[in-house]
């Protein structure tokens, strides 16, 4: 097996848990490089690393042949581009940037050097949409007619990141959640041929929007994408209505829980199944109306990594391809035109 040499540009959160574990783990990859500007955090967990202070240093190391681009959304275009013309090939967190034009450049940028990007869409392989995407895969509710993803929060006042829900460009709920709802429904429904958003900043101690609802129209489909900071209680996470009945689905997926308690991930299962059934069918199988509660199997993040793997060894597909990334941002340039001037928009 190749192993590819991979840098972390960041270790925050999204450093910590979502990707030093895994490369770490997979025997495909090694974790070769981690950027920490002022901080050594990452020395006692992953001694063998090398610590740099600095984007532009670990791009200039010659022996790192994958970047992954986790940083604020703000500096995404600017460390991609530079890490691309340092000839590495990228994983880049989403929104893959603030504006389509960037996307656009870096996708045309990687071609033109015969370099690979690919998009952290992470929740593809969370249990809960995994069990959705059987649903309708397998048509068990006829032809559907009305679909509402949400993903929804309780946080009543500012959480203190800027990044976040400050004022830096590519700030707030929209950027932050909508390229989870968006790409999935685009992975389970295609592109709509039009969307009317409303995009509300609710709590006033924050600069940016921290609501969004986007409606997309498809011939006999409605899909409804919704994410707010301001749901103590929460809806199903997936609400999916045909012809022949209705799924619900919570977002029950424990991966992240699992991570922030230490646990180790490998390609094995490594993380239990929900502790009671989160998944509610009431359709019409073979002529008789069912209606069960159901769990969904866990979900595996390391599916990204070794789908990644395999495509970067020339065996597979590109897991999440660039052109995933810049349909997902003009999705958002869409979001906020809508809700600007009060309109649909065409897709």
């Amino acid at each position: 097996m190749t192993t590819i040499k991979t840098g972390i540009c960041s270790f925050g959160m999204s450093g910590k848990l979502f990707h030093a574990p895994f490369l770490d783990a997979h025997p495909g990859f090694e974790l070769a490089g981690i950027v920490e500007r002022n901080n050594n955090d990452s020395r006692e967990r992953y001694p063998n690393s090398t610590l740099f202070r600095s984007v532009e240093s670990m791009c200039a190391d010659p022996s790192i042949q994958l970047i992954v681009v986790n940083t604020p959304t703000h500096l995404h275009f600017e460390q991609a581009k530079m890490a691309l013309q340092a000839g590495k090939h990228l994983i880049v967190e989403k929104p893959f940037t603030i504006r389509v034009r960037e996307a656009e450049e870096l996708s045309a940028l990687a071609k033109s050097l015969d370099l690979n990007i690919t998009i952290y869409q992470n929740r593809r392989y969370d249990g809960d949409f995994k069990a959705v995407k059987q649903v309708v895969d397998e048509k068990l509710l006829g032809d559907l007619r009305e679909v509402e993803i949400h993903y929804d929060r309780f946080r009543p006042t500012y959480g203190g990141k800027p990044h976040k829900e400050g004022a830096m460009p590519g700030a707030g709920i929209l950027y932050d959640l909508s390229p989870h709802l968006v790409d999935q429904a685009l992975q389970l429904f295609g592109w709509p041929k039009a969307m009317f958003a409303d995009v509300w900043k609710m709590r006033e101690d924050v600069v940016p929007a921290d609501y969004f609802e986007m409606l997309f129209y498809y011939d006999k489909l409605r899909v409804r994408l919704k994410a707010t900071c301001i749901c103590r209680e929460s809806v199903p996470g997936y609400m999916l209505h045909g012809m022949k009945g209705s799924f619900l689905q919570e977002r029950s997926d424990m991966q992240e829980q699992q991570l922030l308690a230490g646990t180790k991930p490998s390609l094995e299962s490594w993380c239990p199944a929900p502790d009671k059934p989160d998944g509610l069918l009431h359709t019409e199988i073979n002529g008789k109306v069912v209606r069960r509660q159901q769990t969904s199997s866990p979900g595996n993040y390391m599916g990204f990594y070794d789908d990644l793997h395999k495509f970067l060894d020339g065996k597979g597909p590109n897991p999440v391809p660039a052109e995933d990334g810049v349909k997902t941002v003009r999705i958002i340039e869409g979001a906020l035109e809508s809700s600007s001037a009060g309109k649909l928009v065409k897709m």
